[in-house]
């Protein structure tokens, strides 16, 4: 590892051992403890060693994934109460004929106005009429 911060250039890199860092996602989050590495004294920027960097980055997949099965339950509910058939749903958004089986396996992730637009029907289910 280089001697200075690949983000600032400062030379003020010091060690440090065993802190706790915490790892966020889509307003969840988890700590994970034991990790060491660099940080740099003039920014603050911080880089793991190798173990440490595996387990950071695995504890934010993990974070990712657990949100996309919550969203992909979350989909399969709205448009089952819906009473639209998984095809429906994706002439309804704009997908392709297979999108609502990838994104209720959590497979794909939905474009944000496809979430948002189930939100609302969620919410306001009567507007689906005026939408087929």
């Amino acid at each position: 590892m280089s001697d200075n911060c690949a983000t600032c250039g400062e030379f003020n890199l010091e060690r440090f051992e065993g802190e706790t860092f915490t790892v966020q996602y889509s307003g969840a989050e988890t700590t994970v403890a034991g990790l060491s590495g660099r940080r740099c004294g003039g920014c603050d920027e911080v880089f793991f060693d190798d173990e440490s960097a595996r387990r950071y980055a695995a504890a934010g997949d993990d974070l990712i994934l657990n949100e996309r099965m919550r969203q992909s339950r979350n989909i399969r509910r709205i448009r089952r109460k819906l009473g639209l058939t998984q095809a429906a749903a994706a002439r309804l958004t704009g997908g392709g004929h297979n999108a609502f089986s990838r994104y209720e396996r959590g497979e794909a992730t939905p474009l944000p106005a496809v979430v948002n637009l189930l939100h609302l029907l969620d919410r306001h289910p009567e507007l689906l009429k005026d939408l087929v």
